[in-house]
């Protein structure tokens, strides 16, 4: 269950009404474009600022260069992940291009992310006499300084957030280095190497034809923000594509059904860029630069057919790995009421663990820590949500890691497997002390519409704002006190279709989202929907439709349950509560009847969460804890989060007031 957010709605603006139009121009308004100075810069981005505005983007032109004068072998120090395949990709052939001695390295991740110093012994040996890291290096220090000491030349270009001391090196370029110049801070990995080349190539146009397409990959892959000059990127990106002449990019599309002239951000990021992270989650990351580097259609074909059995498997670990974790979150539910999720398990593959990362913030709605352990080492992915730093709380457990970083919503660290347990804890007391309301994990519309605005012409502008992306999403609407019509099962039933009314103009909606079995609204009903839109076309005929994000009925109170939602978990982790609130959280025997009765009839097909929401107001917190009495007392059958629940057999009468929870959370509260 995620909180509905709508920003207020502006003052309205006549300047950006005349120009776009209400609806594009009130959509841009409450994105925060509420004149033409700023939609100006968002529309107009057209070339990238000066990269010597960087800070360090000078020395690292010069020693670039002195290093191609001499004759010194160079190494491009590249990540596993899609940013830093492509960014190995640019900066390797640009020098092999100008006439460079040059090779690349991209450890796998038994190596973990970044330099280590065995990697660049190896690299040492085999002559390289500079290094030039690509999406990582800012929290090198130990390994930079172990080149410096072999008399080893270092540049850093990375794009993650620094440490409080930069690594000693002959220049690190970073946007987000507390001394950097540039305008604009949001670049991914490629996006720096994109700047340096523009820098070393003193052709901005020349450079954008060249490399914007794999720069675009990336920056999509990587989910900065689509504004900016990230915009602009993907932008020529796009157009790169549709005239590449890359020719291991082009089977790239062609083994993942993406059409050259019809591709998009959001193919790109549903197709290509798994493909492309699937090399170095799987096997070796090398065979996607291999990949891209492809100079005849023979090899191509065969990489990019690697690539998709190497996505394929990555599938297939993905679920075990998901399965195995969901075991563990069901063999000790308390995991997932503690403020963020943290499950750890042996051997699980190190590549997905990202992914599932990601899945299990879907499901549950917090912050998610994913450890692997094998070997002795235990390697972490985390995935956060708005308003909650990962990287900040990976730094308030420095101590414990031997390595970490990342940003506010991602990170990635690793530590002693001895040391897991510890980890956990101090993540927990981090959260209590630091977040003791958390955030919680929303969906935000943009502006609130009724069927009358969502006419052809109107859905047709919203066009004008693409590439959509991070920072630049397609446009999210929410439609208030909607009559449904009625609907359909789609698929088997693993999809809804349904039609409802708004404003009098009748709209087909599509819940890809909503199996048909989970989808409670009846015909007559009035539902509340956030949802994209976009135009169908059929057998010549086009007409607007919403893809569902979430339905809920209209008088759902969201302020309630989650309230009563945080009290609950706050009671099971044993922190208590105001004892004014025990009439709401403890039930009498009149409401653990009714209770009984709505699992008897509901709870084979509904979760707790939907009882709240499709069951006559309901109390979150009194159902949960009326639901766990019941469990404890060998009543009812729960799944984890409740789920799912299911009365069981009794031979005699109990009183769940004469000990156990009940009498536990009474003489607590009253």
């Amino acid at each position: 269950m995620k909180r509905w957010t709508l920003p207020e709605a502006p003052a309205h603006s006549e300047e950006m009404a005349r120009e776009f139009g209400d609806f594009l121009g009130g959509l841009l308004v409450r994105r925060g474009i509420y004149n033409m100075d700023k939609a100006r810069e968002f529309f107009a981005c057209s070339e990238l600022a000066d990269p010597h505005l960087m800070r360090d983007m000078d020395k690292a032109v010069e020693i670039i260069r002195a290093a191609l004068d001499e004759g010194k072998k160079i190494t491009v120090y590249g990540d596993y992940d899609c940013d830093g395949v492509t960014s190995t990709v640019m900066l390797y052939s640009y020098l092999e291009a100008v006439g460079a001695e040059v090779d690349f390295y991209i450890p796998d991740r038994t190596e973990g992310y970044g330099m280590n110093k065995p990697s660049l012994e190896r690299l040492i040996a085999n002559g390289t006499e500079l290094v030039i890291t690509v999406d990582n290096g800012i929290s090198a220090a130990e390994e930079a300084l172990f080149l410096q000491e072999q008399g080893v030349e270092l540049v850093i270009t990375d794009h993650h957030l620094p440490p409080q001391e930069i690594p000693v090196c002959g220049a690190c370029v970073d946007p987000h280095r507390a001394d950097d110049n540039s305008s604009y801070k949001e670049l991914c990995g490629a996006g720096v190497v994109l700047k340096l080349l523009c820098a070393l190539e003193e052709d901005e146009e020349f450079v954008m034809e060249q490399y914007a397409e794999l720069a675009a990959i990336a920056t999509i892959a990587d989910i900065v923000p689509l504004t900016g000059e990230n915009r602009y990127i993907v932008r020529r990106g796009l157009e790169n594509i549709r005239n590449s002449q890359n020719i291991g990019l082009e089977h790239l599309l062609k083994t993942a059904g993406v059409w050259p002239e019809n591709v998009t951000a959001s193919s790109l990021a549903f197709s290509v860029c798994p493909r492309i992270n699937a090399a170095g989650r799987m096997d070796s990351a090398d065979k996607a630069v291999r990949l891209l580097l492809a100079d005849t259609p023979e090899t191509a074909s065969l990489l990019a057919e690697e690539l998709e059995l190497l996505n394929t498997e990555r599938r297939r670990a993905e679920s075990t790995v998901l399965a195995e974790a969901q075991a563990k979150i069901e063999a000790d539910p308390s995991i997932i009421t503690q403020r963020v999720i943290v499950v750890s398990g042996e051997g699980w593959h190190h590549g997905i663990i990202g992914i599932v990362s990601s899945r299990l913030l879907e499901r549950y709605g917090k912050p998610v820590f994913v450890v692997s352990i094998e070997n002795g080492e235990g390697r972490g992915s985390a995935r956060g949500i708005d308003g909650f730093s990962i990287y900040k709380l990976l730094e308030n457990c420095g101590d414990l890691l031997t390595k970490f970083g990342g940003h506010p919503k991602a990170g990635g660290f690793s530590l002693a497997a001895d040391r897991t347990e510890e980890f956990r804890e101090r993540v927990y007391e981090y959260c209590k002390r630091c977040y003791p309301k958390m955030p919680e994990y929303s969906v935000s519309a943009d502006m609130q519409v009724d069927g009358r605005m969502l006419t052809l012409e109107n859905v047709e502008l919203l066009s004008r704002l693409e590439p959509f992306g991070e920072g630049n999403r397609q446009p999210v609407f929410m439609l208030k006190n909607c009559t449904v019509r009625s609907k359909r099962s789609l698929k088997e039933g693993r999809f809804t279709s349904f039609d409802v009314e708004s404003g009098g103009v009748v709209i087909k909606v599509l819940g890809f989202r909503i199996p048909y079995a989970e989808f409670y609204a009846e015909a007559g009903s009035s539902v509340d929907i956030v949802a994209t839109v976009d135009i169908n076309e059929f057998n010549g005929t086009r007409s607007v439709n919403l893809k569902a994000l979430e339905v809920r009925p209209s008088d759902f109170n969201e302020d309630r349950f989650f309230a009563a939602q945080r009290v609950y978990e706050e009671l099971i982790r044993g922190e208590g509560c105001d004892s004014r609130l025990a009439p709401r959280v403890i039930p009498d025997r009149e409401a653990l009847k009714g209770i009984y009765d709505m699992i008897k009839r509901d709870g084979a097909r509904m979760s707790a969460e939907n009882m709240c929401v499709y069951g006559g107001g309901i109390n979150y917190c009194m159902l949960r804890i009326a639901m766990d009495a019941f469990a404890q007392a060998g009543m009812v059958r729960l799944s984890v989060n409740a789920e799912r629940s299911e009365i069981l057999p009794q031979s005699e009468k109990r009183d769940l007031f004469a000990n156990g929870l009940l009498a536990e959370l009474k003489a607590q509260l009253t």
